[in-house]
């Protein structure tokens, strides 16, 4: 992989990863239309991951900072790491489980578009304006510090849809939280801090797994990509904050569906040639 490729890349996965329209779905197509999705290319899509990691703990290094030095004897910081890591659990147990069986059938722009068409009708039908409304006065949990061990728990079974690429973790994890009685900010910041574990996790484990493809002259494009996604990523992070606050997810799910239909059509009239996996 150039240069190039990985500055393109670096920027998708930094612009996509904490909106709700799937890094993942996006790093397959671009990837594929710069014609570096092939093994290796796949190692380099999720290890980049690491930079959006970091972007989260940089804009968030006080809350981090606090709860690691607050985890011995301060009770919101022992429940904060708890609700953390019982919401990751899900996702590392079905991942280890079926990953090698969602790679094989679903890593594919064809895969990615469907995914993304359903994930923004699930989208539309939660945020329709009676619920808006409804959720914005019932909203039970209003600060990260209050949730409880069965808020994380639900919201990280909600997290395991994003393992089917298109679907987006980000947004599985924030419609999830709202619909389970998280405030919309509250359901934000815990997609943020539950992707650290996350990602870390894919990242580290595709590296190891997939070690033997990689050599030292693959360093550059690594280190590029991931430095790029870092920055990128910091820069949507503090921006999609107060987004959510004011306005509707319902732009995504219109996105979405576009990428989705453009995909398809691309394909069909053969403007692009898909790979199959």
């Amino acid at each position: 992989m150039n240069l190039f490729d990985a500055t393109i890349l670096g920027i998708v996965e930094g612009a996509t990863e904490f909106l709700p329209i799937s890094s993942t779905g996006h790093l397959i197509v671009a990837a594929s239309l710069l014609g570096a999705h092939d093994e290796r290319g796949k190692v380099f899509e999720i290890a980049i991951q690491i930079g959006a990691i970091f972007a989260v703990v940089w804009a968030y290094r006080e809350r981090f900072g606090g709860a690691i030095r607050g985890v011995t004897r301060v009770a919101n910081a022992q429940r904060f790491f708890w609700n953390l890591f019982v919401a990751f659990l899900p996702v590392a147990v079905l991942g280890l489980l079926f990953n090698k069986a969602i790679k094989a059938v679903l890593f594919n722009p064809h895969g990615v578009a469907a995914a993304s068409i359903i994930g923004a009708l699930v989208i539309l039908w939660v945020e329709r304006p009676a619920m808006l409304a409804d959720r914005a006065v019932k909203a039970r949990v209003r600060d990260v510090d209050d949730m409880t061990t069965l808020d994380a728990i639900k919201v990280g079974f909600a997290q395991c849809f994003g393992l089917f690429p298109g679907m987006s973790r980000s947004g599985s994890t924030l419609i999830g939280g709202m619909l389970f009685g998280l405030s919309r900010n509250v359901a934000t910041e815990f997609s943020f801090f539950l992707g650290v574990p996350t990602l870390a996790a894919a990242s580290l484990y595709s590296l190891w797994k997939d070690r033997a493809l990689l050599s030292a002259a693959d360093l550059p494009a690594f280190a590029v990509g991931t430095v790029v996604s870092f920055i990128v990523a910091l820069i949507v992070i503090r921006w999609l904050i107060g987004f959510v606050a004011t306005h509707s997810l319902r732009v995504f799910a219109w996105y979405r569906i576009a990428f989705g239909v453009l995909i398809f059509v691309a394909g069909a009239l053969g403007w692009v040639s898909w790979p199959q996996s």
